[in-house]
């Protein structure tokens, strides 16, 4: 069967994995709406989505100011860290490779504080833009560390240079928010993943960037596929290895950069769902990033979900619920799975 065929025939065997999960994730979209200390109706929905409800009632307020930007804000950075951790396992070639080993968490930590502690920066819709530099910066400088030598940046040194600098920068910021109360409780407010509070001026302003990034990586799908088989095998189908691994890595560090800056360091998302992407659909990165991309804001905002739920009126920062519940999933995956094969 020539490679045309088989491709048909993926396309049709995968497809359809496609078309539940987008129904999932509206049902998913649903729940995040209508659910939560406060349970709205769906018909309650819908007149406050077409400007029916009445400017002063309190579900209308709810829904179009709170649920919907938040909702939203979930489905993208839920799709961007899933996406941003394929792309990353799929160029270092390693199983264990995310945002947080990256320096990108500790990137943004680190300039959260400089904000906070010098500038005297409060509140996440300030601060956010300060995150997303330092994110920005940390991956820079990982891949610039990485980069020295003949070979370049190889993913064992591309993996040792994300460590060391996240270890750096996480020293400093731990020395940091020792010694100064308001940095410690600002920080802590950020650094324990939400989406709580992050409405619509958060999500119009980091939008553009995780769209930007989402769209790019679907494009390099073809790319990843060739690079995820060694750098020897790249070369020899026509790639230049060291410009694909210095694109993605740029990808990754909007993606991840942008969504950690919004919400703040969520775990798990970009570690396991490119596992489940991957036990789903096979080794092609052609699939494993639409796959991720659906998965990961499902999981996400299922976890938000059933963190208002449970802590009703209160609600657990869903951070909090994926740290629980991500914990279990890895290790089944580790158990039953095949985590080295990336």
């Amino acid at each position: 069967m020539n490679s045309p065929e088989r491709s048909a025939r993926r396309a049709l065997a995968l497809g359809p994995g496609l078309a539940l999960l987008g129904i999932a994730l509206a049902l998913v979209a649903f729940l995040s709406v209508t659910q939560g200390s406060r349970d709205i109706g769906f018909s309650e929905v819908v007149r406050a989505l077409g400007g029916l409800g009445h400017d002063d009632a309190i579900n209308t307020t709810i829904t179009l100011q709170m649920r919907v930007p938040r909702t939203l804000l979930g489905i993208l950075v839920g799709a961007a860290l899933g996406v941003a951790g394929a792309v990353l396992q799929g160029v270092t070639r390693n199983p264990l490779a995310d945002a947080g080993i990256m320096g990108i968490n500790s990137g943004a930590a680190v300039l959260v504080v400089f904000a906070i502690t010098v500038l005297g920066v409060r509140g996440v819709g300030v601060y956010v833009w300060f995150a997303f530099a330092g994110a920005i910066a940390a991956t820079l400088l990982v891949y610039t560390i990485a980069s020295f030598g003949r070979e370049g940046a190889t993913p064992v040194k591309l993996a040792l240079a994300g460590a060391a600098v996240t270890a750096c920068l996480g020293s400093v910021t731990t020395g940091v928010v020792m010694t100064n109360v308001d940095a410690l409780n600002e920080l802590r407010f950020w650094q324990v993943g939400s989406l709580a509070g992050r409405y619509t001026p958060i999500l119009t302003g980091v939008a553009p960037f995780l769209l930007a990034g989402l769209i790019a990586a679907l494009a390099m799908g073809r790319v990843l596929k060739g690079l995820a088989l060694g750098d020897d095998l790249a070369r020899g189908l026509g790639q230049r290895v060291p410009l694909t691994r210095a694109a993605a890595f740029g990808i990754v560090a909007v993606l991840a950069g942008a969504a950690t800056a919004a919400c703040g360091p969520i775990v798990f998302i970009g570690l396991v769902v490119p596992h489940l992407a991957r036990f789903l659909c096979g080794p092609d990165y052609r699939w494993i990033i639409p796959y991720a991309m659906l998965l990961s804001p499902i999981l996400l905002l299922l976890a938000d979900v059933l963190g208002r739920v449970l802590a009703a009126p209160g609600e657990l920062q869903v951070g909090v619920v994926l740290g629980v519940l991500g914990a279990p999933v890895f290790i089944a995956i580790v158990r039953y799975g095949r985590l080295s094969e990336v």
